[in-house]
């Protein structure tokens, strides 16, 4: 499992939210690319980045910082969410460097939109399901949907996406631990690496998930934000016990 260190963008700064509430941010930097360069230095093997603004806005609000750091580190792989909506916002953050762009919002209400962005940009689309009492969140998580997430899950198991990013709305920002149950529900209803966010914010939580899986059914990665920001988790060291883990 790999530990990722999460930026979220909020008008160029970075931020964390708590419950998905813009009014409630944190702001922890004003220079992405030094907050990315931390993180690369601290060992971790891929940044998640969202823009949040982008989220509500329905497109990219916060491309300029995304771009510059995919500049900085060509190197470090990247995954990006918040107002993808459409091919031609895949194809600019792709050729700007991006590994791989989060379809959150669009999946859910153009679930098409998918199929179309795993066939032309094959190998670089991750779908993001946010949920909350395990119904889909959209528009920034500001509309829960009637679609559970495992069910929309599953509409995507046949083509081609990446992972899925499943993000606990309660959970998020409140540092209270993972919604372990539901993400491992998620992990056995399909066969697409699953990436869990929401909640992380101390070593026993990613002991927690490398301990849920089993040879069938293992967590990808771990969306980490608040709690590294706030040292209450060592990103080194949560790499490490993942790197050297045995059942």
């Amino acid at each position: 499992m790999i530990v990722i260190p999460a930026i979220d963008l909020k008008d160029g700064q970075c931020v964390r939210l708590r419950q998905g509430e813009m009014e409630d941010a944190t702001v922890f930097s004003d220079d992405p690319v030094a907050t990315a360069e931390h993180w690369l230095g601290q060992g971790a093997k891929r940044l998640h980045i969202v823009d949040l603004n982008g989220a509500f806005a329905g497109n990219p609000v916060n491309g300029d910082a995304v771009n510059a750091i995919a500049r900085q580190f060509p190197q470090f792989p990247i995954q990006i969410g918040g107002g993808i909506r459409d091919l031609k916002t895949i194809e600019w953050y792709l050729e700007a460097g991006v590994s791989w762009t989060i379809i959150g919002t669009a999946a859910v209400k153009n679930p098409k939109l998918v199929k179309e962005a795993c066939r032309e940009f094959e190998g670089h689309i991750i779908v993001g399901l946010d949920a909350k009492d395990g119904l889909v969140a959209t528009e920034g998580w500001a509309e829960v949907s009637d679609v559970q997430a495992t069910e929309l899950a599953k509409q995507f198991q046949d083509c081609g996406v990446s992972a899925i990013v499943y993000t606990d709305i309660a959970r998020d920002g409140m540092m209270q631990g993972v919604n372990l149950e539901s993400t491992m529900d998620l992990a056995r209803a399909v066969q697409i690496p699953i990436i869990a966010s929401g909640g992380v914010s101390c070593i026993e939580d990613i002991e927690q998930l490398l301990k849920a899986g089993d040879d069938k059914t293992e967590i990808f990665g771990a969306i980490t934000g608040r709690a590294i920001y706030e040292d209450k988790l060592d990103l080194r060291k949560a790499q490490e016990l993942c790197d050297n883990w045995t059942k």
